[in-house]
């Protein structure tokens, strides 16, 4: 297997179109895109494609650092091109719903909170079909001892506790309740889905600022200028709301819009078990239920002798401040106390992630703040028909995913030729089929 690590294509001094961003959402633009008589490029500023997509190789298996499921499998994109790219698709059901040993909470604990998160989910529900945008927790149930167990999940759905995330935004999110995984890795899928557009592709090469002050677009580099007739904007919200990637002159609605919906943060530690057989295949265990502050723990994923450890919200914020270390010793100390001090000798660390540390992406995925769940609307917005936003943000139903950014790609790709003159229906380069 090969990956896309770095490119050394020259850069031009202009082109038709500039997709900003090498993510799903920038791949799919850019394969959208290719048809004889328009020159795109792809600009990324790592020196790898696949953005929040990416597997790393180790301990002989793909390891999703990133997204790591095919959500609403049997409605996605993406999950009819796994096989057809080489890889493995694989359909066992998710752990989630499960708690391994049942431990500290027995069966009817279990079917008590997950009634708990079902009544929560059906109050919220209620308040978005009267259009009500307020925090998510205000519809907690204040005598409910599943509160904290409850934010801890948001962690792991939102990368933010309920209190700040939208009711609204919260229920407008699709999910069809089917969830696979690619074998070799989700990562894996979308670095393949690249190579398509790797002739186009420019790694190491950051955007700096877009220049729309005059007839064309002007575009500052970290390998240079260069100028454009459109631009796909798909870097993640928190660097459009930071000026990372600088619009000029701003606009300030689209400021407004990226800060209200910011990049919340989940966090995976990948480690080494000994003794695994000790655990079931594929199951997943909670180690508290009294706090939020707490992480979830998928138990040999594939079957592999491996734990995969996952943190969200301001638990991963603290951790990932710290260093990779800190995550790796905060599992360690939440599975002894849950298992046992022989879990000691029995762990060792593989990988740890850092997004929301790593410089490019500032978040895992994004959260619409209360009060802003039109806001994921506004970002849809084109910038005087020539700077389009796509990417995860943008999804209205599958926002968080890969395959709603890669349908967001795909969205923006369509809208730039229309934009130029050109006919979308025209399928030269990516279609749906």
């Amino acid at each position: 297997m090969t990956d896309i690590t770095r490119a050394s294509n020259p850069l031009p001094s202009e082109v038709d179109v500039v997709v900003i961003g090498a993510g799903a959402a920038g791949i799919a633009a850019a394969r959208r895109l290719m048809r004889p008589g328009l020159s795109v490029l792809v600009l990324e500023a790592r020196e790898r494609i696949g953005g929040r997509a990416w597997t790393l190789w180790a301990e002989g298996e793909g390891l999703d650092m990133g997204c790591g499921w095919l959500h609403s499998a049997d409605d996605n994109v993406l999950a009819g091109r796994v096989e057809a790219e080489g890889l493995t698709l694989d359909k066992t059901p998710p752990p989630w719903r499960t708690q391994a040993f049942n431990h500290e909470t027995t069966p009817a604990d279990q079917d008590a909170f997950r009634g708990a998160f079902d009544a929560f989910d059906q109050r919220v529900s209620e308040a978005a079909a009267r259009g009500e945008d307020r925090p998510a927790s205000d519809f907690f149930d204040p005598d409910s001892a599943w509160n904290a167990r409850m934010d801890a999940i948001s962690g792991a759905l939102n990368g933010a506790k309920f209190a700040e995330v939208s009711s609204l935004d919260y229920d407008a999110y699709g999910d069809t309740g089917v969830n696979w995984r690619v074998r070799e890795g989700y990562g894996r899928l979308i670095a393949r889905l690249g190579e398509a557009v790797a002739r186009i592709t420019v790694t190491d090469c950051a955007v700096r600022r877009i220049d729309r002050s005059g007839p064309v677009l002007r575009l500052e580099t970290s390998r240079g200028e260069l100028t454009a007739r459109a631009v796909i904007l798909t870097t993640p919200n928190s660097l459009i709301a930071t000026e990372v990637v600088r619009i000029d002159p701003p606009v300030p609605a689209l400021l407004e819009a990226t800060a209200g919906v910011p990049l919340g943060l989940a966090s995976k530690v990948h480690m080494t078990v000994r003794g695994a057989g000790d655990f079931q295949p594929d199951t997943q265990l909670w180690t508290r239920t009294d706090t939020a502050q707490t992480g979830g723990y998928h138990l040999r994923p594939f079957g592999r002798p491996m734990i995969e450890a996952y943190f969200g919200a301001d638990l991963a914020w603290g951790l990932e401040a710290q260093g990779p270390a800190a995550l790796f010793d905060f599992a360690l100390s939440e599975l002894v106390a849950a298992l046992g001090s022989d879990m000691k000798r029995r762990l060792e660390p593989v990988a740890t992630t850092g997004w929301g540390v790593d410089p490019w992406s500032r978040g895992a995925y994004s959260h619409a703040l209360p009060g802003h769940a039109a806001d994921r609307a506004r970002l849809r917005v084109a910038i005087e028909d020539r700077i389009f936003l796509a990417g995860e943000a943008t999804a209205p139903v599958y926002y968080g995913t890969a395959h709603g950014a890669w349908m967001e790609g795909w969205r923006a790709a369509d809208a730039t030729l229309t934009a130029l003159g050109l006919d979308p229906r025209r399928h030269d380069g990516d279609s749906e089929a």
